[in-house]
């Protein structure tokens, strides 16, 4: 399409984060198509749960929370958790006339006309005075890069690209990365794979006890922190620890999850370390999480010298009428849901503002 289209407020993705921020925008009186729009490149409902390997259960999902205004219910914990929670986003949308528009590529946000943002994508330009910016990491997966990585003779892959552990059976895996992913991965490899390498640049820190609401504000503060100061966010998961269940348990009393400092090379059939240590691989599996997909910005020139935006809240410092849910701490699904809310507030008072006085 050739023409500009015109609405108040334009929501970029629609997963946890960009679901609670239609939904908040609709309760307070926004029509969809009319005064919002939410675009999605995805081919389906679902966010980056639609992605996950068949094996993540809905069960062995840690801490999905509902979205506002409908509870998750009477999910089989046997699931993959692709399928229940994609079902569960389309349901959500249906039930609330979200009318989320995909599959849509947003190509570049920059300055418009009239003080307005123009939103490029595949599907033509829209204009906004204000945008919610919801997409995620899944997109942008991190891969370290490790001197002798181009002469590996085996198979390297990203957790994004993970299946499932049955097509590793008989093969040497070593596992990069010490969060969650890598830790479910070592698990269901063990029993298919001829053997399995865990490594991590920092010893991992596993959590016992609960997980309380004083702990999860101290943990989402300290991710506060950065962005607040224009650094690039870390996941709220690298400062919860990993949690200490039965699971982990028996992977660490039977070895599984015994883990080598980060090793310093990568050769034609394994890996090295400095001391001369060696392990042979036919597959190196990198664990290594994901970055902010916020290229699309990149016209408005956010980011500070640090490498990220420098973000109150949920909006950017550098530009008021942009929001970034799902970014840093609220990069979470109870901090989806509560940012959402609070971009939406934040928007309403910024539109308000921008309203001509009468004479």
């Amino acid at each position: 399409m050739n023409h500009t289209r015109e609405v108040e407020v334009v929501v970029i993705g629609a997963g946890q984060a960009g679901l609670a921020a239609a939904h908040h925008l609709r309760r307070t009186g926004f029509e969809p198509e009319r005064d919002f729009v939410v675009l999605d490149h995805s081919p389906g409902p679902g966010g980056a749960w639609q992605f996950r390997w068949p094996s993540l259960t809905y069960g062995k999902v840690h801490g999905m929370h509902a979205l506002p205004g409908m509870e998750l219910t009477g999910a089989d914990p046997a699931r993959p958790s692709a399928e229940v929670i994609g079902e569960y986003f389309a349901a959500y949308e249906e039930t609330f006339d979200l009318r989320v528009r995909r599959p849509v590529d947003v190509r570049a946000v920059r300055e418009g006309t009239g003080g307005r943002l123009l939103v490029e994508t595949s599907d033509g330009a829209w204009s906004t005075r204000a945008l919610i910016n919801a997409t995620g990491t899944w997109d942008r997966p991190f891969w370290p890069r490790y001197p002798g990585q181009e002469t590996f003779r085996g198979r390297q892959l990203h957790t994004a690209r993970y299946a499932g552990p049955e097509e590793f059976a008989g093969q040497r895996v070593v596992v990069v990365g010490g969060g969650a992913s890598g830790t479910q991965h070592l698990l269901e490899l063990a029993p298919y794979a001829a053997a399995t390498t865990w490594v991590t640049r920092r010893p991992p820190v596993f959590r016992e006890g609960p997980f309380d609401e004083n702990a999860g504000r101290a943990a989402v503060a300290l991710v506060e922190e950065r962005v607040r100061r224009g650094l690039p966010p870390k996941s709220v998961v690298s400062v919860t620890g990993l949690p200490l269940n039965d699971a982990i348990r028996a992977g660490l009393e039977s070895g599984v999850l015994d883990r080598l400092p980060m090793f310093d090379r990568i050769t034609e059939g394994g890996v090295e370390w400095a001391d001369g240590r060696r392990v042979a691989a036919d597959v190196i599996l990198w664990a290594t999480g994901f970055r902010p997909v916020i290229d699309h910005l990149a016209p408005l020139r956010l980011r500070e010298a640090g490498g990220g935006i420098r973000v109150e809240g949920t909006r950017a410092v550098a530009d008021p009428r942009v929001h970034l849910v799902g970014y840093g701490p609220s990069a979470s699904t109870i901090g989806a849901n509560r940012a959402g809310r609070a971009a939406v507030r934040d928007i309403r008072r910024l539109l308000a503002e921008q309203e001509p006085v009468a004479a």
